[in-house]
């Protein structure tokens, strides 16, 4: 019971105070191999991809570093599409995919993707979501490390392929 009381206490705290973004260097030390994808992607960079101008105006910085105005974290990274971790990224937290969830883990969705790669964003080709989620993946060798026992199972993260189709 107490337990549960710990854990509402939480999610009310997270949802009165929002969630803490805590920077992608956070999650590098349990998921090395998706943070090192994930640098390789226009996403780590897109501040960048920004003219001087367009980098103070507020229309494009809510797609291109959504949360460096409250957060001081810039372009778009992991708590961008999985939210602020400032109360799943406990690996006692990570290991149990519920209880990650419940205080704010966020399963990306193409609805998420949609919100910035929409009609009235300046890209030329429309977005399809399929292609551009194979052209993010930063879960591939993680899974695959899991699945051939190169990670402890017991620090496994909480697996959210059950809602992606496998995309972790």
């Amino acid at each position: 019971m107490a337990k549960w009381l710990v854990l509402l206490g939480l999610v009310a705290a997270s949802v009165a105070l929002g969630y803490g973004y805590l920077g992608p260097e956070s999650c590098q030390g349990c998921h090395p191999d998706a943070y090192a994808a994930w640098r390789a992607t226009p996403h780590a960079r897109a501040k960048e991809s920004l003219s001087a101008a367009q980098q103070k105006d507020a229309r494009c910085l809510s797609c291109h570093s959504p949360a460096e105005g409250e957060q001081q974290v810039a372009n778009v990274t992991c708590e961008s599409c999985h939210g602020g971790g400032q109360y799943y990224s406990a690996r006692y937290v990570m290991k149990d995919a519920e209880l990650a969830r419940l205080v704010g883990l966020v399963d990306p969705s193409e609805k998420g993707c949609r919100t910035c790669h929409d009609a009235s964003s300046p890209s030329l080709k429309p977005f399809d979501f399929v292609a551009k989620l194979k052209a993010i993946d930063h879960w591939s060798v993680e899974r695959k490390k899991r699945e051939e026992g190169g990670a402890d199972k017991a620090d496994k993260p909480a697996d959210s392929s059950k809602d992606k189709g496998e995309k972790k």
